[in-house]
């Protein structure tokens, strides 16, 4: 067991449990585990195969190459009409993780049995999401702010672009930015918390 990791899960405010009990399995099967993307990473030989995410209204387990696994029991699913590769088992109360265990068990050995074969995703050209008016209205206005968004990764740059321009009216993409400010400034995407 990592100590960062049980720290991480210690000092965490909700989903312990489920958290423990997802850990519980990972390790169970094998896996290492560490602190990556400020979240318990499970790994294979150096190779990223799941992240425990804890979100506001659910504890999920990602697993990183999810689209190329079978998922037989069906328990993934797209973290977001946009998302490519990633999948998600999601959880709200520790009972569903443990009434899961063989299910969770066997798709992080088909986890596993992919990171091991090389598979990798097909590279489809990105199309680059841009930005609305009142976001670029809103860089020229608020300089920290311009900076604060450009330092975040990519993934969450999109993250927010999308969540912005998702927004019909103006008004809505302009409400949106001033409340999102706080999360930009912290350096965390959309769905962060």
């Amino acid at each position: 067991m990592n100590s960062k990791v049980s720290i991480f899960i210690s000092e965490s405010k909700q989903w312990r449990a489920e958290m423990e009990a997802l850990r519980s399995i990972l390790l169970d099967c094998g896996l290492e585990e560490e602190v990556k993307w400020s979240k318990p990473c499970y790994t294979l030989a150096g190779k990223n195969i799941a992240v425990i995410q804890p979100f506001k209204d659910y504890c999920a387990l990602l697993f990183m190459k999810g689209y190329l696994l079978k998922d037989k029991d069906n328990i993934l699913v797209k973290t977001s009409e946009n998302t490519r590769v990633g999948r998600q088992a999601r959880f709200t109360e520790v009972q569903d993780i443990y009434n899961s265990v063989n299910k969770l068990t066997s798709i992080i050995r088909e986890a596993i049995e992919v990171e091991n074969s090389g598979k990798k995703e097909e590279k489809i050209e990105k199309s680059k999401p841009e930005f609305t008016k009142e976001l670029t209205e809103e860089f020229e206005k608020d300089l920290l702010f311009d900076k604060a968004f450009k330092a975040l990764t990519p993934g969450r740059q999109r993250s927010w672009i999308f969540y912005f321009a998702s927004a019909k009216q103006s008004s809505t993409r302009i409400s949106r930015i001033e409340k999102s400010k706080k999360k930009i400034f912290e350096g965390k995407g959309y769905n962060e918390y």
